[in-house]
């Protein structure tokens, strides 16, 4: 049975992990956005195509922060048992 501490490490890791892929995927989505604009000469659309990318990334890099939050919970009330004030 894992330890608190382990609980704490794995969750600390795995947001670290959901954040750093969402900057990749700003910076991916940014140099789309440039290359498009590059291409087709229509910067309204890089600028479109840019901000959908980045709200439909943020929206799922802060669900999946909630669920690990949910988790965290879950796994901290087995190790510390029905104590845990959460």
């Amino acid at each position: 049975m894992p330890s608190y501490s382990d609980v704490q490490k794995a969750v600390s890791v795995e947001r670290r992990r959901v954040w750093a892929a969402w900057f990749a995927g700003s910076l991916l989505a940014l140099f789309v956005a440039s290359a498009i604009n590059v291409f087709t000469g229509i910067p309204l659309l890089a600028v479109g195509v840019f901000v959908v990318v980045f709200a439909l990334l943020t929206v799922t890099a802060y669900r999946m922060h909630a669920a690990l939050g949910r988790r965290a919970d879950r796994e901290r009330r087995a190790v510390l048992g029905d104590d845990y004030p959460g």
